[in-house]
């Protein structure tokens, strides 16, 4: 403000009625009600707010979450967290008194108030040992909080050069102009969250379409048997994987892998998998080359609490036999035309735990009428209402009375069971089977 001018204004101010100051206050929340934008709304506030009540400097500090302190040694302290400050909106300062003012909750008037909820009027802040010296020439302040859902959020400050400048009825107009603030603010702020989810809503729509043509488009066909697949995902993205890869015409490979966490990171890391096994196998790689070759890749790659489990076999059509390695992954069942059932335990430790990891290669002879079920442990950590686990003997039992169904159908009797197991709740991981049926 030109001196003139913040002078009129202030003159004006100090002349007006508790009526006339509401009914500025009504005009002034109409105006910024209208706006979604929070720095337009507090612009609007300050530079209105001269017309209401009278001030030199001013200043609408937003509160910001708990920080580390770092320690002499230049480590962050874990211990200390303290709220800071940011200073949206000022008016009147010069600019080296805002860079010199740091202050923390608890410091200073405006601290004071972040930290109680209080409103302070400061008649004479010389005498006041709460004030911390921001301005050379103020001499009374009024501050208010700014209260959202009982939690302070902010603080409004006007300061002035005279002393004793505030009364009661100002600091009444600036806790209702605060409240409205409050509730303004708390608008936008839900309007950005619903800008932002549906922002991320369609980027995870995205990487989900991404992400299911990454899937085998159909079942593979290999004479002598039936194969099917499906990935059930708890959110739009999965860390479940299954693939076909088609060597030669008689043996087509078969993978099934589960990444450590869930969502868009487990989702990067199962898409960084597929490309580096599908590499493996394309160059011709034994199943246990394949896995450690790969392992290799997701050692250097990730971070040291991530890792995969995964089963990669070939299944020869010729010789009806599946040379496989399991790294670290769910024991596949297999169940024989008469019903019996066996899980085949073999295997080594998951990909990218350790870079000299080593990985063997098995053979499973394959018999007319038999099932293999490849699965995530989302099916068989799917747990009732009464928290009890789905576990590996309940699959061994639905496997064995829906053993006479085709791939695919047994794929849905053995979700559904799970489905009836959760309560319909379903499963808290993302499940994926995988089962080969011996013509």
């Amino acid at each position: 403000m030109v001196d003139g001018t913040k002078e009129a204004a202030v003159s004006s101010a100090t002349e007006l009625s508790v009526v006339d100051k509401l009914r500025l206050l009504l005009d002034i929340t109409k105006k910024i009600s209208r706006s979604l934008n929070v720095e337009e709304v507090l612009t609007l506030v300050i530079d209105t707010l001269g017309s209401l009540l009278p001030y030199d400097a001013a200043g609408i500090y937003i509160i910001e979450p708990k920080v580390k302190r770092a320690g002499d040694d230049g480590a962050e302290d874990e211990r200390e967290g303290f709220n800071v400050f940011r200073s949206e909106i000022v008016r009147g300062y010069d600019i080296a008194e805002l860079t010199e003012l740091r202050l923390k909750a608890g410091e200073g008037i405006i601290g004071y108030v972040a930290q109680t909820g209080e409103a302070v009027i400061s008649p004479d802040v010389r005498t006041d040992p709460r004030y911390v010296n921001a301005r050379e020439r103020t001499r009374s302040e009024m501050v208010a909080p700014v209260i959202s859902n009982d939690e302070v959020i902010g603080v409004f400050d006007l300061e002035s050069d005279e002393l004793n400048r505030y009364t009661e009825d100002d600091l009444q107009v600036l806790m209702l102009l605060a409240s409205q603030v409050a509730i303004i603010i708390e608008k936008a702020m839900l309007h950005e969250q619903l800008v932002e989810k549906k922002r991320l809503e369609a980027q995870l729509e995205v990487a989900r379409t991404v992400q299911l043509s990454l899937f085998p488009p159909r079942d593979p066909a290999l004479e002598g048997f039936d194969i099917s697949a499906y990935n059930f995902p708890t959110e739009e993205v999965s860390g479940d994987y299954y693939d076909f890869v088609q060597i030669y015409e008689d043996q087509i490979g078969l993978v099934i892998a589960d990444v450590s966490g869930k969502g868009v990171p487990a989702a990067l890391l199962m898409a960084f998998l597929r490309a580096s096994l599908r590499a493996a196998i394309h160059i011709g790689y034994a199943a246990n080359i394949s896995m450690s070759k790969v392992n290799y890749l997701l050692w250097e790659s990730i971070e040291n609490h991530q890792y995969v489990t995964a089963f990669y076999g070939v299944l020869d059509a010729t010789n009806k036999t599946l040379a496989y390695a399991n790294a670290g992954h769910n024991p596949p069942l297999l169940i024989d035309a008469a019903g019996n059932g066996r899980f085949i335990e073999r295997g080594e430790l998951p990909l990218g735990m350790f870079k000299g990891a080593r990985y063997y290669e098995y053979y499973l002879p394959l018999e007319a009428g038999q099932t293999l079920v490849l699965y995530t442990d989302g099916a068989t950590e799917a747990t009732s209402p009464e928290g009890e686990e789905y576990g590996r003997e309940r699959l061994e039992m639905i496997v064995r009375e829906g053993r006479m169904k085709t791939a695919r159908e047994m794929i849905d009797f053995i979700y559904e069971d799970v489905l009836e197991w959760t309560g319909g709740r379903g499963a808290t991981d993302d499940i994926t089977f995988v089962v080969v049926r011996v013509l």
